[in-house]
């Protein structure tokens, strides 16, 4: 089965999982309707396309207490007044298909920065080898972003764990949990998958959640951590 990577397919497929739906944020397709209602729920929400990649097009939206709404694309902000001139707003750029909007998450922060986990999960050739973590990395967003995507750093889980002070190699041994049954989910779907970079957040609750899993993900930045095992292991699994 070709391997489709909509966000949208990917949230209903993690869904179907009991132990997984818990660690889902609240997602919608984006239409007038459901903007509405996951504002009026929520507050503050995040609109993604169902097809992007590297944190482009993502938009912020925050309800304040006059009703008014807060936008914020990469580093730049703009004001809407009421709900009628954000939707009109929306639908006069191409926002208006093809988009998720999404629960945004409180992530944990350092220094005032959001963060999160990308873990890498791979397996063998062959649909009945296990699925195993075989990398990871904490990243903090830059200065004035939102999206950890746009990352001012890339440092090892424990040390961005140790500085966000939420936790300890109790926390990724979970985070590793839900990242391998996440894996094996999308395996069943897809049995040709063989690696997925999940990025894995963690609000100020200490609740952990999945963001979104990449099944072509960038290993460059495993190349820049000290610990280069993580670059090697990854890379023997591509080819076994």
């Amino acid at each position: 089965m070709l391997i489709q990577r909509d966000k949208w397919i990917q949230y209903g497929i993690l869904g179907s999982e009991t132990s997984l739906a818990k660690h889902l944020p609240a997602t919608q397709l984006l239409t007038q309707n459901t903007l509405k209602n996951m504002l009026l729920q929520y507050s503050n929400v995040v609109l993604k396309p169902r097809n992007g990649s590297y944190g482009r097009d993502i938009v912020f939206i925050q309800r304040n207490r006059s009703n008014g709404y807060r936008i914020q694309n990469e580093d730049s902000t703009v004001h809407m007044k009421n709900i009628d001139q954000l939707l009109q707003w929306i639908q006069s750029t191409d926002k208006a298909d093809g988009y998720i909007v999404q629960e945004r998450l409180r992530l944990a922060q350092i220094q005032h920065k959001p963060f999160d986990i990308r873990i890498m999960v791979q397996r063998q050739k062959g649909t009945s080898s296990p699925w195993n973590a075989t990398g990871s990395y904490g990243k903090v967003a830059s200065q004035g972003y939102l999206v950890t995507n746009v990352t001012s750093r890339t440092i090892s889980v424990l040390r961005a764990l140790q500085l966000a002070r939420i936790g300890d190699s109790g926390v990724m041994n979970k985070i590793e949990k839900i990242a391998r049954i996440a894996a094996k989910c999308l395996g069943e779907h897809y049995p040709d998958l063989r690696q997925v970079g999940f990025d894995i957040g963690i609000d100020r609750k200490r609740r952990v959640w999945i963001i979104e899993g990449n099944y072509k993900p960038d290993l460059r930045p495993f190349r820049r951590l000290r610990d280069s095992s993580m670059y090697r292991r990854i890379l023997w699994y591509k080819e076994h």
